[in-house]
Parts: structure tokens; C-alpha cells; sequence
């Protein structure tokens, strides 16, 4: 089967990072576009370097906006011009005006643009994305800024094949591969995090443990001090734990401590980066701490799920001897 000949600009008009345009040159030619999918995916998460991603997201006119008229490519700008056409036909001044101002919000925030998939999505739903993900952690937005740069270079890659190299061969066509991306995220999300830790200069690191707690008695209005408190969380080689499922020693230790002063947990696991997903068990002795009240212990059982992985779990308790609460603080 011939192969389909493309230059360095091309995959430069696909992805705006140099680093990834060079790379996909150096592993052409494709014959088909499954080919290059995967080519692409692998330069992609584990060849082209943060300042990479970072060059490929300026590339990028603002949603909302058109590409200046000095664009680097072309065609890149065409192809912008024609994934926002969604939008731009579902806009108002009102909303052009709102989105340009979460624009700039965004970018006050994170640093970089607000990039997003736009093929086929309308204005609200653009406005609704951005106010959703402006609360993220700068760490987890830039994750997820990746992804989808990695979507637009998917769409974009497959235009560069003409209408009759769509079709792949038997076991390998285009439609298994992008099931196949959807089904690495994990791994994705575990590569991101790796480019990530590498530049640990560039990106905040934690400044305490990633699960944290403290007691409080408010039958007193004051800080439970000298309650036993310990961390574990479920073996991740076994079936996810549900209601009512005995645990059979499920549970992995991770690390115990006693409330101080404030009701304030000391360190109850290794100061890391990323936290592994997984459900996680706060325990408290609350009987030895309240030897007349109700509960001779609690556990808090709660699950960090992967997209979750490098933000804060405060989980505190709220005791009297006769009820508790928890909810999720920062």
C-alpha cells in the first residue's frame, strides 16, 4: 500500500509544537491514518516536553476569536476558522463579550489559553466548560488542557488523508484506535503527571501530605486533642469494596497519628505529588478518647477518583457523644 507523503509543516498545522512536528516527520511515512494516530499519541505523552505542550496551546487563537493574519501556518488557521464555526454561529455580542472575559480570566489563572475541542459545540456550552474548569488546580487544568489538544490533533491528522486512505486494514481501522485512546487515559494521566514532576520549578509542589484531618468536640466548642487516628486504603488488586461486602483484610495501612492540640492529625502518610486513586479509611478512636459516649470508634471511607489525583483531601470529623459529622474541606 502507498504511503501518503507529508512534510514537517503539515503535522506542524496538526499540533503547534515543533518538538512534535519533527518527531511525527522522523516516524513518517503512514499509510493510513490509525498510523499516524498512534505515532502521534506516543510523540505526543511520552517525546514532546511541557514547554512543548505549552508552545502547541499558544498556537491556538482564543476561543471566540479569529487567528491573526501572521498565523505560522495557513492551514492551522483555516482549520481553527472551521472548528469554531459551531460556536461562532450560536454567539451574541452578550456571550462573545462573556466568553472573552473567561477568557481572560482563564489565561490570569493558568497561564496559557483556554483550549477546548470546539468541533460542533455551541457558545453556552463552550461558557459552561470554562466556568466549570476555571476551579480546577492549575496542575489538574493543564492535564486536562493536554487531553484535549491531543483531541484537535486526532481530528486534524485525519483530514490530512485523502477520502480514499480513510479505510484501514482488517483488526487495524481507525475506529479501533480511537476506542483503544479512550481506554489509556489512566495511563495518560500517570505520563502527564511524570512530565510534570520533571519540571517541579515551573509547577507548585505539595507543601503537606495530600490527606489530611482534624477532630473537633463541638459538645466542648474546642479542639479534640489526643484521639488515635489512622489511614489506610483498599487494595487496589481486589474488586472495587461495595456496601455490605465484608473487607476481608482488605485494607492497607498507610499511616497513624494523635490529634494535637488543635485536633489536628499529624502525618499519616508520605508527603507525595500524585495520590494513587482509590478508596481510602480514616479511622478514629473515639471510644479511648470519649469512654461514656456512643461510639467506641468511627471510619470515614472515601474514594479519590484518577482525575483527582493531585488535588487536597481534608476530611474532618465533627464529634459529640452522641453524633458525628465529616464533610470535604481544603
Amino acid at each position: 500500500m502507498e504511503s501518503a507523503v507529508f512534510e514537517e509543516k503539515d503535522f506542524f498545522a496538526c499540533c503547534g509544537s515543533v518538538q512534535f512536528a519533527k518527531e511525527m516527520a522522523s516516524a513518517a511515512p503512514f499509510s493510513f491514518p490509525d498510523q499516524a494516530l498512534k505515532a502521534a499519541r506516543d510523540i505526543w505523552l511520552n517525546k514532546v516536553d511541557v514547554n512543548g505542550w505549552l508552545e502547541a496551546f499558544a498556537a491556538h487563537p482564543q476561543i471566540g476569536e479569529s487567528p491573526s493574519s501572521n498565523h505560522k501556518s495557513p492551514t492551522s488557521a483555516k482549520w481553527s476558522k472551521g472548528e469554531q464555526s459551531a460556536a461562532i454561529a450560536t454567539a451574541t455580542d452578550s456571550t462573545l463579550q462573556e466568553l472573552a472575559d473567561w477568557n481572560r480570566q482563564y489565561r490570569d489563572k493558568f497561564g496559557f489559553i483556554f483550549l477546548i475541542c470546539a468541533s460542533g459545540k455551541s457558545t453556552p456550552e463552550i461558557l459552561s466548560e470554562v466556568k466549570r474548569r476555571y476551579t480546577n488546580r492549575p496542575i489538574v487544568e493543564f492535564e486536562i488542557a493536554a487531553m484535549e489538544q491531543l483531541k484537535i490533533t486526532e481530528l486534524r491528522l485525519a483530514k490530512l488523508f485523502p477520502a480514499n486512505k480513510q479505510e484501514s486494514p482488517p483488526k487495524t481501522n481507525l475506529q479501533v484506535v480511537r476506542d483503544a485512546v479512550e481506554k489509556v487515559t489512566e495511563d495518560r494521566v500517570s505520563i502527564i503527571g511524570s512530565h510534570i514532576a520533571s519540571v517541579s520549578s515551573k509547577t507548585p509542589t505539595r507543601t503537606r501530605p495530600p490527606i489530611t484531618t482534624h477532630v473537633l468536640d463541638i459538645a466542648r466548642g474546642s479542639p479534640a486533642a489526643g484521639i488515635e487516628v489512622r489511614l489506610e486504603m483498599w487494595d487496589g488488586n481486589r474488586p472495587r469494596l461495595s456496601f455490605g461486602e465484608p473487607d476481608n483484610g482488605g485494607w492497607i495501612f498507610q499511616g497513624s497519628s494523635i490529634t494535637d492540640k488543635d485536633g489536628r492529625s499529624g502525618q499519616l502518610m508520605k508527603m507525595v505529588e500524585i495520590l494513587k486513586a482509590g478508596m481510602y479509611r480514616i479511622s478514629f478512636n473515639t471510644g479511648k478518647y470519649s469512654p461514656d459516649g456512643f461510639f467506641p470508634y468511627v471510619c470515614l471511607v472515601f474514594e479519590v477518583r484518577d482525575t483527582q489525583k493531585w488535588e487536597h483531601f481534608h476530611v474532618p470529623l465533627l464529634l459529640s457523644p452522641f453524633s458525628f459529622t465529616t464533610y470535604r474541606g481544603s
